[in-house]
């Protein structure tokens, strides 16, 4: 052994022995058992195996200074029980890494009720849970004197007769549009639903009763217990205040280091612990000492000590600051991955901070590697990664450039929607950079899995931004989110994922046909309120464009009708799109092809001449009846002539 690392090893195992000593001696000192709030406090399982640790607390089973006085669970015969507003809900699962859970009205579960209808609206207020975005609202329809329509509409038999009905519906504008007055009811309530977790087709199968039993997800919000678990403690709520219960005592915020309590067994296994521990420390401190010798600064801060060639390492704390500790009301969205935050640097700059969810993130190693690969992604058309926390750090943070104008989303069917403030030639050119940076991602073996109008940003001048390119090649195939999973979004997916889960680039193809849909039409690519077999946008567009009402489909405000240039350029891009959305992926086109192809249109490359040529009658027997077989080099096309402008 070299005379350096000889000190070193002596200097780490004199440190070891010390501590040993101190143990032991507290040992001697401590002959009391473990501290009884650390003890019942201990996470538990209730009715159906579910795991109940903090903020929740078992009634009968554990203390209640074990969680806040909101989250008392009973364990019932089958299944846990959460009162909120005095309803009793089913404990369905509990998401512990995101801070949310999903949850069934008991009554529908309940054999005796014969009729489990909702009477009143779930009230949330003095709670401390919140209702989270993606679940729709069923809307309940209580002796109402005139029937109402079969289609999207849930009967309930047990309190109708026959001249008064009761029924339930997802929106009320289905049955605004049958001309159905809502007047003709008595009463009516609401009960959220989790329909992302269903196929929507399956959802019109249902009775209401089993609709109701897919339950709700709700968010709550207390004080964060990762400190307090790290350092071997249980968090509770005592005296009004979060309190850490440690194996000594009860503490503000975390366990005191290096205090170990326990008798006899306990203190030889503390002593094969630490021992293990000094060896590790040996192993790793020559490892980091020859990582950061170049920089001294690094070793008061071990957060910084990776370094990553073209990736900025930022220490925890610094991005905490910067996000006012992940200040609930700086939320940009959520999604598959993690929660993002605006934050703010101290160099001034304006970032997106994406915390990624804890059970996301088990192989750190693998984290590190793939942060190499896409901070070397460099395209004016994707979100730039500025950097991320290092391997040390008490969570796994990603730092992407902020983008301020919102999603294509956003301003095609949500928040941001103003009539004619994303005219054509701006949705053209959004379609054409977006199929740019899809290129690049596949020319870099990257395949996007989520392509979808809310992952396109928008800056101030209307150019693209793709967000969260390769961020799904971080994580095993198989992990997936409550709200969104990495393998795609509902209306979005490659229909062959569903036969052989297992996505290529060409489901990236099929995803950004349904987004030149929707540039096209300006709905979103579900909508529950359309007839069953459009309620994805991919269906629909193929029900217009095969039963030439491609007119049907087009929002209105592009000047379809009125200008012939834009009407043939839509055709164009809605030849291109069902040419994408092909259900086998070796007729659809590659991203390469696509791009040159929208090129094509914008520069309107599609002649006057060329566009008679083709003639759309002639294809339309062929398109009912689905594309022929093709030949390993051919592919489906959609022969289009746009109305002359006559």
């Amino acid at each position: 052994m070299e005379p350096k690392n000889f000190f070193t090893f002596t200097t780490v195992l004199h440190k070891c022995t010390i501590t040993i000593i101190t143990i032991f001696t507290s040992l001697a000192n401590h002959t009391l058992a473990l501290d009884p709030h650390f003890e019942a406090c201990a996470p538990k399982t209730c009715g159906n195996g579910l795991n109940i640790s903090y903020p929740f607390w078992i009634s009968g089973k554990q203390q209640s200074y074990c969680g806040y006085p909101n989250f008392e669970i009973t364990c019932g015969d089958e299944e846990p029980i959460l009162s909120i507003s005095e309803e009793d809900y089913i404990i369905k699962n509990i998401f512990y890494a995101n801070n949310s859970l999903l949850l069934a009205s008991a009554a529908a579960y309940d054999r005796q009720e014969t009729c489990p209808t909702p009477h009143h609206n779930i009230s949330l207020s003095r709670t401390p849970f919140d209702l989270i975005s993606t679940d729709t609202n069923l809307f309940f329809f209580y002796n109402c004197t005139k029937k109402p329509p079969d289609y999207y509409t849930y009967p309930i038999d047990c309190i109708s007769n026959s001249t008064h009905y009761s029924f339930a519906a997802f929106h009320e504008e289905v049955l605004l549009k049958a001309n159905y007055s809502l007047d003709l009811c008595r009463n009516s309530a609401f009960v959220p639903v989790d329909v992302e977790s269903i196929n929507i087709a399956n959802l019109w199968q249902m009775n209401y009763t089993e609709v109701l039993k897919m339950g709700f997800l709700l968010d709550w919000t207390t004080h964060n217990c990762t400190s307090c678990e790290a350092s071997g403690g249980r968090c509770g709520f005592k005296d009004s205040k979060f309190v850490c219960f440690c194996t000594d005592k009860p503490h503000v915020e975390t366990c005191c280091h290096g205090i170990v309590s326990g008798l006899g067994g306990m203190g030889i296994m503390a002593m094969i612990f630490f021992l293990y521990r000094c060896r590790k420390k040996y192993a790793s401190s020559s490892y980091v000492s020859r990582n950061i010798s170049s920089d001294p600064s690094l070793v008061a801060d071990p957060e910084k000590a990776d370094k990553i060639p073209g990736v900025q390492v930022f220490s925890y704390t610094e991005l905490e600051e910067a996000t006012n500790h992940f200040d609930s009301a700086k939320e940009l969205g959520d999604g598959g991955f993690g929660t993002v935050y605006y934050g703010k640097l101290q160099d001034g700059r304006a970032v997106a901070v994406k915390r990624l969810y804890e059970n996301n993130y088990k192989r750190v190693e693998q984290f590190m590697n793939e942060v190499k690969i896409l901070a070397h992604l460099r395209h004016t058309n994707l979100v730039a990664l500025y950097g991320c926390t290092s391997r040390h750090s008490r969570e796994l943070l990603l730092v992407y450039e902020y983008i301020s104008n919102g999603t294509v989303a956003d301003h095609l069917h949500g928040e941001l929607t103003k009539a004619g403030a994303l005219p054509w030639a701006t949705r053209l050119n959004i379609a054409v950079e977006t199929a740019c940076a899809l290129k690049y991602l596949h020319a870099s073996d990257i395949i996007h899995r989520d392509v979808k109008t809310n992952n396109i940003l928008l800056d101030n001048n209307f150019s693209v931004k793709v967000a969260d390119f390769g961020l799904s090649r971080l994580f095993p195939n198989h992990v997936s989110h409550v709200s969104t999973a990495p393998q795609g979004t509902p209306g979005y997916v490659d229909p062959e994922y569903h036969q052989c889960y297992q996505l290529t680039d060409k489901s990236d193809v099929f995803s950004f046909g349904v987004v030149l849909v929707e540039l096209i039409s300006s709905m979103p690519a579900v909508d529950i309120t359309r007839h069953r077999h459009e309620i994805n946008l991919s269906n629909l567009a193929i029900n217009k464009i095969q039963n030439k009402a491609l007119h049907e489909l087009v929002d209105p405000s592009l000047g379809f009708e009125s200008d012939y240039k834009v009407r043939k350029m839509i055709y164009s891009v809605a030849e291109l799109a069902f040419q994408c959305l092909q259900s086998d992926k070796d007729l659809r086109p590659c991203m390469a092809t696509v791009l040159d192809t929208l090129k094509d249109i914008k520069s309107d490359g599609y002649s006057k001449e060329k566009a008679e040529e083709l003639d759309i009658t002639d294809d339309v027997g062929l398109l009912k009846h689905g594309p022929p077989t093709p030949s390993p080099d051919s592919r489906t096309s959609w022969k289009t002539t746009p109305p002359s402008s006559n």
